[in-house]
């Protein structure tokens, strides 16, 4: 007897195949509109409009807002952050040039993409809504800072680069990218006639100092 279906025996229908990718489709719609429009402004049924399901689809993934928020930072930054450490902990680079792509790519994977929009958000709204804020710094700053500060002590170790305090560097030295990052999605907006310096020169520079204050030929700081 012919089968009457018109999807082959070990195919999925199409709408489970839409079931599978729905949370990816919740994630991709919550990141736009928690980037344009803040965390306070962001409604659920927006989500889910832009996503094509109902609200009560979004339920069946997410208890609410902040539980999807921090769908989007698990599913947006934690992997990065992964690749990161994976690729520090395997480099065979010199201490030197694996700092400064490490800065090179941490921008244009993270400074200049979306995900600034969400760093942005979270230095706007952190007094409102301290447990978002939170977690951001638990799951994404300080892993952020503990990378840099796994490559300093790598250089540290090798004699590349003089001792310094970690901890206080990898802030210090962090906070540049971040801020432009964050200015990028805020004030250079509204200020285009206004020339910048260019990012690849901000780069260049930014590692060149910083590579200056780790030399160890210099003179303590």
């Amino acid at each position: 007897m012919a089968n009457p279906s018109p999807y082959p025996s070990n195919a999925s229908p199409r709408w489970e195949r839409r079931k599978e990718s729905r949370p990816a489709e919740l994630i991709k719609a919550a990141l736009d509109c928690f980037v344009e429009r803040g965390y306070a402004a962001t409604r659920l049924e927006d989500v889910a409009s832009r996503a094509g399901v109902s609200k009560g689809t979004l339920y069946l993934y997410y208890d609410g807002k902040d539980d999807l928020f921090k769908a989007v930072i698990r599913s947006n930054a934690l992997p990065l952050i992964e690749a990161f450490r994976h690729d520090i902990e395997r480099s065979t680079l010199a201490s030197t040039e694996l700092l400064g792509r490490f800065f090179h790519d941490w921008w244009h994977q993270v400074g200049e993409t979306r995900l600034a929009g969400i760093a942005k958000l979270i230095v706007g709204e952190a007094g409102n809504f301290p447990d978002i804020t939170r977690f951001f710094l638990e799951e994404v700053t300080l892993p952020t800072w503990q990378l840099l500060g796994s490559i300093l002590n790598r250089g540290i170790a090798s004699g590349e680069f003089r001792p310094v305090d970690v901890e206080a560097a990898t802030v210090l030295w962090m906070s540049p990218l971040i801020l432009k990052a964050i200015w990028m999605r805020s004030i250079a907006p509204s200020c285009a006639e206004v020339e910048v310096v260019p990012t690849e020169r901000f780069l260049r520079t930014h590692t060149e100092l910083v590579l200056a204050a780790l030399s160890p030929t210099g003179s303590a700081l």
